[in-house]
C-alpha cells in the first residue's frame, strides 16, 4: 500500500533558530514561501509532485508560554487540501521559542504542550491522515548547537547532552501526538553519513554514532527515557554530496572520478536492514551546475537499493525554492528546483526539472512493472 500521495516530494527550508550572529532567522519568511505557498504548491503539482514536507516553526507558532497561533500553518493547509497535497509537518526544524532550548528545565514540558496544541489543532481543521516528524535531524542539531556553536545554547563538548535531552523530548512529544490521534504518522529524520579511515583507522564506532537519537527513540539504548520500537514508523534519511569524509574531516570529492566514495545505495540498504522500516529520502539535492548529475546519481541509486530488497517509499528534493546561507542571508545558494530573483520570483530551474521528471517516469514505470508482477501471483 502507497503511504505518500507522489513518490517524489518537495521539501521547504523552514529553519527558524538564532544564527551564530545571535539574530532569529525564518527561511520560511526570507523565501517569501508563508505568503506564496499556493504558488508554490501549484508549480510542485505542475511537475507531478503532491507531497512536500514543511515546517510548522515552534518560534513563530507559540507567541507566549502555552499560547499559539497556527493561523499561518492553516492557510498552507487550506492551499494544499485544495490542490490535492500530503505534507509532512516538522515541529522543530532547529529553532525554538526564546529562552528555551534542549537543556533547559522547561524544554520538555514546554515541547509536550506544543505537540498537543498543534495535533488538537491539526485534527479540528482538517481530515487529512496527520504526518509529523517531531525534531528533524537529531543528530545535526545536537553537534550544530552542542559542539560547534552554531545555535543555542552555543556549546562545545556538550552533542550528547544535547542530543539526549532532544531525544527525551522526542520521546515525549511523540507520546502525546499518538495519544491524541493514533493514526498519526510519525516519521523519524536523521542525516546518513559515511566516515572513511585513512591508514586502517576503526572508525566503526564513529559511524555508529549517526544512528544514536533512532535508537534512543527506539529504546535500543538510554531505556529510561521511555523509547518503543513502536515508534519507528517511516524513516527519513537526509543525504547530500557533503555526508561523506575522511576521519580527518576532510569531505570527499563529488563527483567522485576516484571511486572513493561509498555508493549511496550500499549506505541506504546498511539503514534500512538496521531498522527494517518503510523510508524515504527526506532530503537531497545539489548546488549550481551539479543539481542536475545529482539527482540523476541519486536516481540510480536509489532505484538499485529499491532492486536489493529496500523499502524505499519516497525521495525529497530539498529545497523547493532557492535559499539563503542560515548565517548570511544575503547570499543565496542556487539549489532549488525555483531559483530566486531579487524580488524573490520564482525562476524555474529547467535543466532540474526536466530531470526530475525523467526520474519519475523511471520510477513510476518500475512500480508499475512490480505490481503487473505481484497481479500475476495473485
Amino acid at each position: 500500500m502507497e503511504i505518500f500521495n507522489s513518490f517524489f516530494m518537495g521539501g521547504f527550508e523552514c529553519a527558524d533558530h538564532i544564527n551564530r550572529s545571535g539574530k532569529r532567522i525564518n527561511l520560511l519568511k526570507e523565501t517569501q514561501h508563508d505568503i506564496r505557498f499556493h504558488e508554490d504548491y501549484e508549480a510542485l503539482v505542475s511537475i507531478g509532485i503532491k507531497t512536500v514536507r514543511e515546517g510548522v516553526c515552534w518560534s513563530e507558532a507559540e507567541k507566549l508560554p502555552g499560547v499559539y497561533d497556527f493561523s499561518g500553518v492553516l492557510n498552507r493547509m487550506h492551499a494544499a487540501e485544495k490542490l490535492g497535497i500530503q505534507v509532512i509537518w516538522d515541529l522543530i526544524h532547529f529553532g525554538y521559542p526564546d529562552g528555551i532550548y534542549p537543556t533547559h528545565p522547561l524544554f520538555c514540558q514546554r515541547f509536550e504542550q506544543f505537540c498537543e496544541a498543534f495535533v488538537l489543532f491539526y485534527k479540528a481543521n482538517s481530515k487529512q491522515d496527520l504526518f509529523v516528524v517531531p525534531i528533524n535531524e537529531i543528530s545535526f542539531l545536537s553537534w550544530h548547537s552542542g559542539d560547534v556553536r552554531g545555535t543555542v545554547p552555543f556549546a562545545v563538548n556538550s552533542g550528547w547532552d544535547i542530543k539526549y535531552h532532544l531525544c527525551k523530548a522526542a520521546i515525549i512529544g511523540i507520546k502525546i501526538l499518538k495519544k491524541l490521534d493514533p493514526g498519526c504518522n510519525i516519521v523519524l529524520v536523521e542525516p546518513l553519513v559515511k566516515i572513511h579511515p585513512i591508514n586502517e583507522q576503526n572508525v566503526s564506532q564513529l559511524n555508529e554514532y549517526q544512528f544514536q537519537a533512532m535508537d534512543v527513540i527506539a529504546g535500543r539504548i538510554c531505556p529510561e527515557l521511555g523509547g518503543s520500537e513502536d515508534f519507528l514508523e517511516i524513516l527519513g534519511f537526509n543525504y547530500y554530496w557533503n555526508c561523506q569524509w575522511n576521519i580527518d574531516d576532510e569531505t570527499l570529492d563529488w563527483p567522485d572520478p576516484e571511486n572513493k566514495r561509498t555508493l549511496f545505495s550500499e549506505l541506504l540498504q546498511s539503514a534500512y536492514k538496521r531498522y527494517n522500516k518503510p523510508v524515504i529520502i527526506s532530503e537531497t539535492g545539489h548546488f549550481g551546475i551539479g543539481r542536475k548529475q545529482w539527482l540523476e546519481e541519486i536516481t540510480a541509486e536509489c532505484l538499485k537499493a529499491k532492486e536489493n530488497g529496500t523499502d524505499l517509499r519516497g525521495i525529497c528534493i530539498y529545497p523547493v525554492t532557492d535559499r539563503p546561507d542560515w548565517d548570511d542571508l544575503s547570499k543565496y545558494c542556487d539549489c532549488g528546483i525555483w531559483d530566486l530573483d531579487e524580488n524573490k520570483n520564482r525562476i524555474p530551474h529547467q535543466e532540474y526539472i526536466d530531470i526530475v521528471l525523467k526520474s519519475q517516469f523511471f520510477f513510476e514505470k518500475k512500480n508499475t512493472f512490480l505490481n503487473q508482477i505481484i497481479n500475476l501471483f495473485k
